[in-house]
């Protein structure tokens, strides 16, 4: 049987003396934090049977911080999914100890989100969350600042220059990429279909830019039709697509935008269409997926949600140790793109 080691091993392995190893295990007297993840990674490295305690003992010392998020649609797969990531990001975070409170709302109307931005704005070190962008929102993270609570803008941007910063992907690069798929799938020119939640969001409207702008430059013989405001609704989206595949019966592609999606899958599967248009979803769902399987989607886009939780998680914690940044930014994320072949 080998020998357990001792805390003459540890400090051995660590290369600081054994009273040193003793502070750490004990809590005695400060000892850095370099020191401290020092002798713990070589006591994970040798089996040391205390590497848990000492574990403990470093995440005890940590700062506390409480992070705030208003998401959309309780209901929704995406956001459950989005939730369920930012709490992962937080228990995982290595540099302080944190406690997510998050909270859905059930409309996009503006009064709303402010309502629940200002509420846990009141118990939150910073708040991140995903909004229209609104003159009563603007107004309300422009009183935070002041107060000296940090607002982070998620998926699509808002405040802009008063927000702490964004993050999220690349808007204008994700319509253009819709384009571009919609354009050398489609067996010929014909009408295009783009549904976007709202025009107040930010996202939306940089996605429609980014989408009418290449058709513009590399597929001008595609014709794309008024741009549908579905207010992320799966109803409404249904039944729009059911009337644009019965008034025409030359329309080749589909880009919902935001949400929605599970309405257009849904009206394709009624009507099965023939050929079927180029369906280009947003976020991977069940729903998406089984589209895909099914080819009734070509491709969706999606927001990567665990590297974007770890990333914004860090930069919440760096805004409220450090204080605001000097010149609010944006974080955009690379997205993900699925494919029949590769889901």
């Amino acid at each position: 049987m080998s020998k357990r080691p001792t805390i003459t091993d540890l400090a051995n392995a660590s290369g600081v003396s054994v009273a040193t190893v003793d502070r750490v295990l004990n809590g005695r007297l400060p000892v850095r934090e370099e020191t401290q993840r020092r002798v713990y990674e070589a006591a994970t490295s040798i089996g040391y049977h205390a590497a848990g305690l000492i574990a403990q003992r470093m995440r005890k010392e940590l700062p506390v911080h409480r992070l705030g998020f208003v998401l959309l649609r309780p209901k929704d797969v995406f956001y459950r999914a989005f939730a369920s990531e930012l709490e992962k990001a937080i228990a995982q975070a290595s540099g302080f100890r944190g406690t997510a409170v998050i909270e859905f709302a059930d409309t996009l109307a503006p009064e709303e989100i402010v309502e629940r931005l200002r509420r846990l704005a009141a118990s939150c070190d910073a708040v991140a969350l995903v909004s229209p962008d609104h003159p009563t929102v603007t107004a309300a993270v422009t009183e935070l600042k002041e107060r000296g609570v940090p607002v982070f803008s998620l998926l699509s941007d808002f405040a802009s220059g008063i927000r702490e910063g964004y993050v999220g992907i690349d808007n204008l690069k994700v319509g253009r990429t819709a384009a571009w798929m919609i354009s050398k799938c489609a067996r010929k020119p014909g009408k295009v279909a783009l549904f976007v939640g709202s025009h107040r969001f930010h996202g939306h409207e940089l996605r429609e830019i980014g989408f009418r702008a290449f058709f513009r430059e590399h597929a001008p013989d595609f014709t794309l039709l008024e741009t549908i405001v579905n207010h992320e609704s799966h109803e409404v989206t249904h039944e729009v697509v059911k009337d644009l595949l019965r008034q025409h019966d030359d329309v080749v592609g589909c880009y919902v935008a935001g949400g929605g999606i599970e309405g257009a899958i849904s009206a394709l599967r009624q009507a099965r269409p023939d050929p079927l248009p180029v369906l280009i979803c947003n976020e991977i769902t069940n729903d998406t997926r089984a589209a895909l399987a099914d080819n009734l989607a070509v491709m969706v886009i999606a927001t990567p949600l665990g590297p974007l939780c770890r990333e914004l998680i860090g930069l919440m914690a760096h805004s409220i140790e450090e204080g605001s940044a000097n010149a609010p930014g944006q974080t955009f994320l690379p997205f993900d793109v699925f494919l029949p072949e590769n889901i």
